[in-house]
């Protein structure tokens, strides 16, 4: 009898806990997030990182001189520290980027497949979720230099270790192949809850191509990864992005929570706080570049940029257009027009297996990008007919012609314009007035919360950067 009711208590107390468990359960609430869920909002904090022109985050349009700040000009002037911006961006892409990756991998990997098919389409998920982890770290490693990588979601460490630089680069490397690799284009993967490509592989396969060769390009700027960025290049060339169509891009809605970040940092915000650069301007200026009216707005019938790093008023000047600042504006991380420009410079490089011209592939760069924007096929006739755009005859050497006009067609995509940049060193940038560094930034500096809580790892990667150390002036391993 004994037994019994100590039976029947312990019954009445399970069946009391779980009676308590489902009144404390929001039944509305899902207890497991599928992976495929995880991976979307990955997609989206990057392309919102990316994008955003919120001056405590993303501050490469201005790194880039494709804008200038019009009253509070810190980071005009290449202040980056008084905002902790490098630590923001750091934050947002290990944290909201690559740990969404991380868990959306998990995640994946835990469900079993039940057929031969399932387990394919299983496979495409992981690769494109890899391909993704990759252009996050690319990101990170041409912006910072060494970085957590092996160990950085070891959750035995707390500080983790910094891997050098050239060692991540070109595991990257490894990894796109073994990705583009894996990937089977008759076959499914995330469908509609891939926000960039709706789940079809080809199209991965030629972003991942067109990241490789993007890659590849500056590996070839140094002699330890020259030999891999050769063979990157080699293998990728021939199934890269081939229209816009294919662009890397995210369509943002026009009602919240799915609008541009630029229209939230700027029209919802109600913000005046930044005008196109002279920089950028001047230079479409002298050659009646008909992407203007695209990119900026005319003020008294023609396009003044604000002087970069001195300020501006912003009611005399040109304004960023309103096609950029609606709020259903897509972002873009790699263009067809982008693919065209690198493949130019393969083509004038020489010694590597890439089809057509340096000429041929700087006029389809040109083309793609004023198409893109809205321009017409007279437009694109007019502006290439010009002594100053045709490759034939525009001044300087095949790193000015084509850095100038990447350049130009990278508006908007303050990171990469930068990058280009510190890779090609055209167009020429203004030094602005009052500036608070001897030189332009290069680099990212570390976060201030690894100089405080992983400083023995901070030391040794600050050492390992060279002369200089953890300083926007000191270079990476391939800006040369």
């Amino acid at each position: 009898m004994k037994k019994i009711f100590v039976y029947i208590s312990a019954l009445v107390l399970a069946t009391s806990c779980s009676d308590l468990d489902s009144l404390n359960s929001d039944p509305k609430k899902a207890l497991v997030v599928p992976g495929e869920m995880v991976f979307s909002a990955a997609e989206k904090s990057l392309f919102d990182l990316m994008t955003s022109n919120n001056v405590n985050t993303n501050v490469f349009r201005l790194l880039a001189q494709q804008q200038s700040q019009v009253t509070y000009l810190d980071e005009s002037r290449y202040d980056l520290a008084s905002r902790n911006v490098p630590q923001s961006f750091w934050h947002g892409m290990y944290r909201d980027v690559l740990k969404d990756l991380y868990t959306s991998k998990s995640l994946i990997e835990g469900v079993p497949a039940l057929s031969d098919a399932d387990q394919v389409v299983k496979e495409n998920k992981l690769a494109i979720i890899d391909i993704t982890e990759v252009y996050a770290y690319f990101v990170l490693v041409t912006a910072f230099g060494d970085l957590p990588y092996t160990g950085a979601f070891d959750v035995a460490s707390l500080s983790p270790a910094y891997d050098n630089q050239k060692t991540v680069y070109l595991d990257l490397l490894t990894r796109l192949k073994a990705d583009v690799e894996k990937l089977e284009t008759a076959q499914g993967s995330f469908g509609s809850q891939d926000l960039v490509y709706g789940g079809d592989v080809s199209k991965w396969v030629k972003f991942a191509n067109s990241l490789r060769l993007k890659m590849g390009l500056i590996a070839l700027e140094d002699a330890a990864t020259a030999a891999a960025g050769t063979t990157a290049i080699n293998e990728s060339a021939g199934n890269v992005i081939s229209s816009n169509a294919d662009n890397f891009r995210l369509q943002y809605l026009p009602v919240q929570p799915n609008t541009n970040p630029i229209w939230i940092d700027l029209v919802q915000s109600n913000r005046a706080d930044y005008v196109p650069a002279n920089t950028l301007v001047n230079l479409m200026n002298s050659v009646n570049d008909p992407r203007r009216p695209f990119y900026f707005t005319a003020v008294g019938g023609a396009y003044v940029g604000g002087v970069y790093g001195s300020g501006a008023d912003y009611e005399t000047t040109s304004h960023i257009s309103a096609k950029v600042t609606a709020a259903d504006f897509e972002a873009l991380l790699i263009d067809y027009a982008e693919v065209e420009f690198a493949l130019a410079e393969a083509a004038a490089r020489g010694g590597l297996t890439v089809t057509g011209t340096p000429a041929e592939h700087y006029t389809a760069g040109i083309t793609a990008s004023i198409k893109y924007w809205g321009g017409s096929d007279a437009q694109v006739a007019a502006y290439l007919l010009q002594p100053s755009v045709a490759y034939a005859t525009a001044t300087g050497t095949w790193q000015q012609k084509i850095g100038t006009q990447k350049y130009i067609a990278l508006y908007n995509r303050g990171y990469d314009a930068w990058t280009e940049w510190r890779r090609f060193n055209f167009p020429v940038f203004n030094v602005p007035t009052g500036m608070t560094y001897a030189n332009i930034p290069v680099r990212l500096t570390y976060p201030v919360s690894e100089q405080n809580l992983n400083k023995g790892n901070y030391d040794k990667a600050s050492a390992a950067l060279g002369t200089g150390g953890d300083a926007l002036s000191t270079k990476l391993f391939w800006d040369k």
